[in-house]
């Protein structure tokens, strides 16, 4: 399945008026056990290419905190005000999650990972965590992490990822995330192919073999989903 394909599941939905009801009363669109080749940055609407950009970059200062996404030029978007205590305080900062010593440098050991077995299937990154039962509400916060791991493969002189989620929204929760694994993915290639060359200059591994590239993304999802309020979006 691709990208295309969720897409047309989602506008049958909402015409066949296939409902679920959530907690707030709302009513959404959804697919339970979702599994996809992210192969476009979008399923409706378009990028926030603005607002990727500062989320980026707020996970990458590890800030727990919304009021750093703009660094206080302005209000951060409902979404994280809906997720956060009454300080600003969330769980969901993706860098701090897999770049921090708080976490164990999960970007650095899947690294090292990779350069010991290239055909290693434990290079992964993991979001959630147990204790995010009794960290969740923590203090008035409303945050169980939606990422649940990521996996990276390097398979025929590519670096594939698959992303594992608990929780997406389709219209702005896919658009952000996956702008984000995008991002790590190319970082990681970037990272591993300075690391092989290093190696190469040491006298350490195959002088000829070629960079990796950037692969597909594999898209999982637990719960995917449409919110009402975005129904004019399915289209």
């Amino acid at each position: 399945m691709q990208v295309s394909d969720i897409r047309n599941y989602f506008i049958k939905e909402l015409k066949d008026e296939r409902f679920t009801t959530d907690k707030t009363g709302q009513r959404t669109i959804e697919m339970l056990g979702s599994s996809f080749s992210a192969n476009e940055p979008s399923i409706f609407g378009v990028p926030n290419e603005e607002y990727i950009d500062a989320e980026i970059l707020w996970y990458m200062s590890h800030s727990p905190n919304i009021n750093d996404i703009y660094s206080g030029d302005r209000e951060p978007p409902l979404a994280w005000k809906y997720s956060a205590n009454k300080y600003g305080e969330i769980n969901s900062n993706y860098g701090l999650l897999i770049y921090s010593d708080k976490y164990h440098q999960q970007y650095g050991m899947a690294i090292d990972e990779l350069m010991r077995n290239p055909d290693t299937r434990r290079a992964t990154m993991v979001y959630n965590r147990p204790s995010i039962w009794v960290e969740y509400e923590e203090n008035g916060k409303n945050d169980f992490i939606c990422t649940n791991a990521v996996t990276y493969y390097i398979r025929d002189g590519k670096l594939h990822a698959v992303v594992q989620m608990r929780s997406n929204d389709v219209v702005f929760g896919y658009k952000n995330d996956y702008a984000w694994q995008l991002h790590v993915l190319k970082q990681l290639v970037d990272d591993l192919n300075t690391a092989s060359s290093v190696d190469r200059e040491l006298g350490y591994g195959d002088l000829d073999k070629e960079d990796l590239k950037v692969g597909n993304i594999t898209w999982q999802v637990q719960n995917l989903h449409v919110y009402e309020r975005h129904f004019d979006l399915v289209k």
